[in-house]
């Protein structure tokens, strides 16, 4: 399926908006293509490849709204998917938290499509697997990989006179490594925008020495470590800390951002004075969407899906030199308390400094690399204290040496105080459709051993 162009989706919402007899409607037309191919125990699974294009209409009466869906765009199918809005509309309870929609905005213009991308087919799809599969072979070892590449659009409308557009591809690959006796494991997940910034085979090759390096894992004590957490290991504790920094949430004191006894603790010093984390829709390695505000996060590789509320994304500094500078909220939320309407962050970019992985370890005198964590779950959220398990290639690093690999380790630690034991921090690369650095923290908490691999 064709991506349908600017004037294209334009045309379709204008038509669905002339059926309109709602107070407000708005209209959300998103369509694209998803191809895929897996892999496992060195051989191929499934490989496909999906069109899929669909429209949502929102009809308001006063501060009743309802929502109807439809993937046929005849002019039938739009008048009856406007008139089925319309009557859930009328039956649906008032919202005392509704909002008038927006009127026009201005939107930047990111580059979220790469031709590469959208260009891609079954036999690049087959070729990027043999380039994983293929050095695996070779050297006797197991890989498992999955690779998923999407292309396509997002548009808006209202009845307001809003209108966005925006075309978006994408590429997320992961890749786990075993050997043969399934003692060693590794793991690598690169995603990008642009296909020809991806290599299977440079990112297998990852995997496959940390599988082969972390055979005959010894144990250790569990205690506090001084830790190097690769991008793929500390991206998801920093994506879940972001995503709580939501103003409503603070200010009703169900935040980590809350004070006790009310108020919340923005404007205050939280974390090192090394953490900056910024979101920017223009940034050339993690562009975003123009548009947002419709929800939760998620990964910054410009996928195509609805949601948004069409307010513009813009940077926004979260925080500076440790203290907290922004906090995400509603439009609802933000009349009430006097403040910017500012949605929440997706892409995080966490500034660090020039090093790199191999000269953290070089400067470490004792301590652990964790190559991943997983199976991540909450202990205490207003702490941010979370749980989970390392694993894929843990490591004992000594005079500045990996020395050998060792058992994985239950953590239990909060990202709050992580960012407050900073040692070091590294070049940022791309991690699960973030900018991360590598990071060098102290007394980071183990609490048990796991037989897992």
């Amino acid at each position: 399926m064709a991506i349908l162009t600017q004037a294209e989706a334009k045309r379709i919402i204008d038509k669905a908006l002339s059926y309109a007899k709602a107070d407000e409607t708005s209209v959300s037309l998103t369509g694209g293509r998803t191809g895929n191919i897996r892999y496992a125990r060195n051989s191929v699974s499934t490989s496909g490849e999906a069109d899929n294009l669909a429209l949502a209409v929102t009809a308001v009466f006063g501060k009743r709204s309802g929502t109807a869906t439809i993937n046929e765009l005849d002019d039938a199918s739009l008048e009856k998917t406007v008139r089925r809005a319309e009557e859930i509309a009328k039956l649906a309870p008032e919202n005392p938290e509704y909002m008038p929609m927006l009127g026009p905005q201005t939107y930047l213009q990111t580059n979220t499509y790469a031709e590469s991308t959208a260009k891609i087919d079954p036999e690049f799809r087959a070729k990027a697997a043999f380039d994983s599969i293929g050095p695996c072979k070779t050297k006797n070892l197991t890989a498992a990989g999955y690779m998923e590449d999407t292309t396509g659009f997002t548009s808006i409308g209202n009845s307001k006179g809003l209108f966005g557009y925006n075309r978006s591809t994408g590429v997320d690959f992961s890749i786990t490594v075993r050997t043969a006796d399934g003692l060693g494991s590794g793991y690598a997940n690169p995603d990008v925008n642009d296909v020809t910034k991806l290599s299977t085979k440079a990112a297998t090759e990852v995997a496959m020495s940390k599988a082969v390096a972390s055979v005959n894992a010894r144990a250790l004590e569990p205690g506090k470590y001084t830790v190097i957490l690769e991008p793929t290991a500390s991206v998801e504790l920093l994506q879940n800390m972001m995503f709580s920094m939501d103003a409503r949430n603070a200010d009703e004191g169900r935040s980590f951002l809350s004070k006790k006894g009310g108020g919340t603790r923005l404007g205050e010093k939280l974390f090192d004075e090394r953490v900056n984390i910024i979101t920017d829709p223009m940034n050339a390695e993690l562009p975003l969407s123009p548009f947002g505000g419709g929800g939760g996060g998620g990964g910054g590789a410009g996928r195509f899906g609805g949601g948004s509320d069409g307010r513009p994304q813009e940077k926004v500094t979260w925080v500076e030199k440790g203290v907290v500078k922004n906090m995400p909220a509603t439009r609802f939320w933000a009349e009430k308390k006097g403040i910017k309407a500012i949605p929440p962050p997706t892409g995080i970019i966490m500034m660090g400094g020039t090093e790199s992985l191999a000269d953290l370890i070089k400067s470490t005198t004792k301590g652990i690399l964790v190559t991943r964590l997983w199976y991540i779950r909450a202990v205490d959220p207003q702490t941010l204290l979370y749980t989970g398990l390392t694993r894929d290639g843990t490591f004992y690093i000594e005079n500045g040496q990996i020395k050998y690999p060792v058992k994985n380790f239950r953590f239990n630690e909060s990202p709050v105080i992580m960012l407050n034991n900073l040692e070091a921090l590294g070049k940022p690369v791309r991690a699960g459709g973030h900018l991360i650095p590598p990071m060098k923290i102290r007394d980071f908490t183990f609490t048990s051993l796991s037989d897992a691999v």
